[in-house]
């Protein structure tokens, strides 16, 4: 069986992050995971460019324009949406789903959902470096693997 799958050596590919401002002190911690498991994996950091955006809602309409570039291998989505008393919460999370995944569809290069949806802060502070990961980091390992992956199905 011949299997087709995507390295994890990412030397000499080029990276877009598009990270939410909103909630800072938290996309902040994304933005240093992805960063320091981009630079684990033989990426310059003259190969990285980092575009902030207001809200999370905003990152599928920046992802698609940098993905249309063609300057980079993958895009990497950053966001923390944190549910809160209204339906807010699941409209604004719902959208960044599928804009990320419409993003990466039409214009044929990999972007790495990176979103922490959380039911309240500590679940959102736990998923950005502190007891179940920095999600920043497995975002920016997707992100080398598809790129990879999309090399060699190309």
């Amino acid at each position: 069986m011949k299997i087709i799958e995507g390295k994890l050596s990412a030397k000499g590919m080029k990276f877009a992050l598009v990270c939410s401002r909103f909630n800072s002190f938290l996309t902040d911690k994304l933005i240093e995971g992805a960063v320091d498991c981009l630079k684990r994996h033989e990426v310059d950091e003259d190969s990285l460019t980092l575009v902030r955006t207001p809200g999370s809602y905003e990152l599928p309409f920046v992802s698609v324009k940098l993905a249309n570039s063609k300057k980079y291998d993958a895009i990497i989505a950053l966001g923390v949406i944190i549910r809160g008393d209204t339906p807010h919460f699941d409209f604004v999370a719902t959208q960044t789903a599928k804009g990320l995944a419409q993003a990466s569809f039409e214009s044929g290069i990999p972007v790495a959902f990176g979103i922490v949806t959380a039911d309240n802060l500590e679940q959102a502070i736990e998923r950005c470096g502190v007891k179940h990961g920095n999600k920043g980091f497995d975002a920016a390992m997707t992100a080398i693997e598809m790129a990879g992956l999309y090399k060699i199905l190309i």
